[in-house]
């Protein structure tokens, strides 16, 4: 093999990734640490580093990464700042089962910049607060029901996982969703007090809500766990109008969204504001940190009997790595980074039609969808489900080789370190993956 694992035919092998993964399935199982790490062609790969917007695999490949830690990493793998705050908080201590001064700058920082957070409770996961958003819902509203969408994923505990990615034999008709389990052994009661509708459909979520049952609505306010879709104009701002009305909670989901549609996240950029609010990934650049946040009143209740926990709540040094992240999301960063997000949207759009492929591209600066065979831009989940996957798995695969590492489900993510240079590598790898598929 030559350097940086290229072979003869100029693209990258990955013989030592699929030999740990093989050996090491006896401790680990199936390798991962994640089912969601799993499906890529050829195999799942085992890294050694990160520098900026590249990843360095166990074969020596120096690869384009634009999987961004599925989202996390807005600043890239090696945000100098981001680390050094780390590496001085650790040197005072990991965890210390009490308050630190680092998680009210924190924690002060969110609600200066989130519309919605009036006040918030830190976690360690978006599938954690996701949790504890409807046990709170729950609580506020003495109702049971809550309202989800096809194709939006909020963690991955039994009573939410429903109608992710269901295929659409299994999905029933589009005006009534028929629920979907997620996983084999998933408790077929737990999704007893959850209603599955179609997203972007305000009919729905009207004559749904007008049954009186429900205690919140939750939803990514840009579907963007399949596909990057915005909501239809007036969605949103229904979508509130309508759980006012009937006594419900809107909550937005924000873990992909927050700090990546903008520095307050979807709600920010669409100006519709929840009563509460999930967030991770982006929020601390890939530290292991989440948030709901939210109405006063709502999120005081964590303080009135409604039971919230965790150990590794508000770690001192996840904590200091979401303060220095957050000072490094500015004006200036969506600015420069929004530009290069674009460029590349184009780019991609344009070697895509010249070649003859059928595709939208779609979505906003920082995270956008590739979804081939589709004539028109993706509405709601369905939409997403009938494109070309299999196709776009060979475009995938094709680009892989050629050193640029996208996800499979069609979705790119930007970080600040994605700058022109490597915008051009990408685009010249898109027309290699092109010509050969």
């Amino acid at each position: 093999m030559a350097a940086n694992g290229i072979g003869q035919a100029g693209t990258l092998r990955f013989e030592e990734s699929a030999r740990q993964i093989a050996e090491n399935a006896r401790f680990i199982a199936g390798g991962v640490n994640s089912n969601f790490r799993l499906g890529m062609a050829p195999g799942p790969l085992v890294f050694e580093r990160g520098e900026g917007a590249y990843l360095i695999d166990i074969d020596g490949n120096r690869i384009i990464d634009y999987y961004c830690g599925m989202g996390a990493t807005v600043l890239g793998h090696t945000p100098a700042p981001v680390l050094e705050a780390a590496r001085q908080q650790a040197e005072k201590g990991i965890l210390f089962a009490g308050q630190t001064p680092i998680e009210y700058e924190a924690a002060k920082l969110i609600c200066e910049r989130v519309p919605s957070a009036e006040r918030l409770r830190f976690g360690s996961s978006g599938s954690e607060v996701a949790q504890a958003a409807m046990r709170l819902a729950r609580a506020a509203t003495g109702r049971r029901t809550i309202v989800k969408f096809e194709g939006h994923y909020h963690g991955w505990f039994d009573n939410i996982l429903w109608s992710t990615a269901p295929g659409l034999n299994a999905a029933g008709p589009e005006d009534v969703p028929t629920p979907v389990i997620g996983s084999r052994g998933q408790d077929p009661q737990a999704g007893e007090g959850l209603a599955i509708l179609g997203w972007n459909d305000l009919a729905a979520l009207e004559a749904r809500l007008a049954k009186g049952d429900v205690a919140a609505v939750l939803m990514e306010p840009a579907m963007c766990n399949q596909g990057a879709i915005a909501p239809v104009p007036g969605y949103l701002e229904g979508a509130l109008a309508a759980c006012r009305r009937h006594g419900a909670l809107l909550i937005f989901d924000e873990v992909i969204t927050g700090f990546r549609l903008a520095r307050g996240g979807a709600q920010e950029r669409f100006g519709v504001t929840p009563d509460l609010t999930l967030m991770a990934k982006a929020i601390a650049n890939g530290f292991p940190v989440a948030a709901i946040a939210g109405r006063a009143d709502l999120l005081d209740l964590f303080a009135d009997g409604v039971l919230h926990g965790g150990t590794f709540n508000a770690q001192p040094i996840a904590m200091a790595a979401l303060v220095a992240t957050q000072k490094l999301l500015t004006p200036a960063h969506y600015q420069r980074s929004s530009a290069h997000g674009e460029a590349l949207q184009d780019g991609i759009r344009t070697i895509l039609a010249e070649a003859g492929i059928k595709a939208q591209v779609a979505g906003f600066p920082l995270m956008f969808h590739v979804a081939f065979g589709l004539d028109a831009p993706a509405q709601n989940y369905r939409d997403v489900a009938r494109s070309d996957k299999v196709a776009y798995g060979r475009f995938a695969h094709a680009l892989l080789r050629r050193g640029v590492r996208v996800l499979e489900r069609g979705a790119w993510f930007v970080s600040s370190e994605h700058d022109g240079a490597i915008v051009d590598a990408t685009l010249d790898a898109v027309r290699g993956a092109v010509t050969e598929i």
